[in-house]
């Protein structure tokens, strides 16, 4: 039996055929959106490729350095330059993986030590540098975007490689103090801290973005000097209601970024008080309205006091960027005042000797204790600060402040925005 048919068409009509969906692409209007968003995209993208910092920034790579000779067995007898470079953002020469680094404009450049040339350099052709200084072995570069001083890179100072990178919120006139540990960013409102791969570990002051409110010890207050030593930071605060300035030593690290915890904080005998340095579990303040370094401990005590009587010019204002000119040897911390060096005992910062008519900090170079003085340089006997013997050092038309830093056998001199080595 075969099987009954499907139900036809009525004998003289057609069935109606089956109904198409029209694509909605299909109407004018349509296609004119659709060209419209594609154009957008293209303009979108456009404008970040060309705002994008790729765009505006040039690296060269380097392999890493040869060796340097070794320092001579003594400071030699004379000096002459070998070369100079603009070096504007650098406070203090860097020396590091014999290499010099400069920076300047935008540029960071790693230099070979006896010829001054180039070597690799990281260039922001959109950015301007705020402050360069070196920690952990590698160079900090610090850039000066809308939000102040807030873009960080890091670099390998032998090669130039980028070696991590972070943005924050440093004020503009900012510098870096480190206590070998970490690194802590200056300013009047706000300091924050930094672990060596950037990351943050404390800030302290006035947080930008409050998370959690009331977590700072105080509010309203402004900073003068700061210094750090031993994974602790100390800072002079100018708060409403203290009548003198106050010191402050809080950890460099917590278990909550925005929550200091505070070691000790004790309000001072006097105002226009400075942090000239930490050691160890001791800080040496300066009270120039009773003519006094005072040294507190640990807990905030204080431990000895000793008169220091400087020049009106040397305590007119706080030091630029919040930061004590200040350099390191083995067994002293050593201190400009503006017109004379100070000797402090790396162990309790009790002062040990005074010399006048200098024009920075000293350093140890060729085995000696070397500091800048008018037209050259005093090799020094560092136990008590007596002059072994000069020598002469042409800066032509430049008396301003020195700086210090040795590489092998070159010494590196920071005279306000150059750089100039010595050999």
């Amino acid at each position: 039996m075969l099987a009954s048919p499907g139900p036809v068409a009525a004998a003289g009509h057609r069935a109606p055929p089956a109904r198409v969906r029209r694509s909605p692409w299909n109407r004018g209007r349509d296609r004119v959106i659709a060209a419209v968003i594609a154009v957008v995209v293209v303009a979108v993208g456009l404008v970040i490729a060309l705002t994008s910092d790729n765009l505006h920034t040039s690296r060269a790579l380097a392999d890493p350095p040869p060796a340097l000779p070794a320092a001579p067995a003594a400071v030699p007898g004379s000096m002459s330059q070998l070369w100079q470079a603009p070096s504007s953002a650098t406070p203090v020469p860097i020396g590091e993986d014999d290499t010099v680094t400069t920076a300047d404009g935008g540029e960071v450049a790693g230099r070979d030590p006896l010829t001054g040339k180039i070597r690799w350099h990281y260039t922001r052709e959109n950015l301007q540098l705020c402050t360069v200084d070196t920690a952990w072995g590698r160079v900090n570069a610090v850039y000066h975007k809308s939000m102040g001083c807030s873009e960080v890179t890091q670099l390998d100072p032998s090669t130039g490689h980028i070696t991590a990178q972070r943005n924050g919120d440093a004020e503009l006139g900012t510098q870096l103090v480190s206590d070998g540990a970490h690194v802590t960013t200056t300013g009047k409102h706000l300091l924050d801290t930094w672990r060596d791969d950037l990351v943050k570990s404390m800030e302290y002051g006035k947080v930008p973005f409050i998370v959690n409110p009331n977590k700072q010890p105080r509010t309203g207050c402004t900073y003068g000097t700061v210094a750090a030593a031993a994974e602790k930071v100390g800072v002079i605060e100018r708060c409403p209601g203290d009548p003198h300035d106050r010191l402050t030593v809080y950890r460099a690290t917590a278990e909550h970024e925005d929550q200091p915890v505070v070691v000790f904080s004790t309000v001072l005998a006097g105002s226009r008080a400075r942090v000239v340095a930490m050691s160890g579990d001791f800080t040496a303040v300066l009270l120039p309205d009773r003519k006094l370094l005072v040294i507190y401990g640990p807990d905030g005590s204080e431990k000895s006091a000793y008169p220091m009587d400087l020049p009106a010019s040397d305590l007119a204002a706080d030091p630029a960027g919040g930061v004590e000119q200040t350099s390191r040897t083995d067994s002293a911390v050593y201190w400009f005042t503006g017109t004379k060096t100070i000797a402090l005992s790396r162990d309790d910062l009790t002062p040990r000797w005074t010399l006048s008519g200098t024009l920075g900090p000293g350093i140890t170079f060729a085995h000696q204790l070397v500091v800048p003085i008018k037209g050259g340089l005093a090799v020094l006997n560092e136990s008590d600060g007596s002059t072994i013997r000069t020598v002469g050092v042409d800066r032509g038309a430049y008396e301003g402040v020195v700086r210090l830093t040795a590489l092998g056998p070159v010494l590196l001199e920071q005279r306000g925005p150059v750089v100039a080595a010595l050999r």
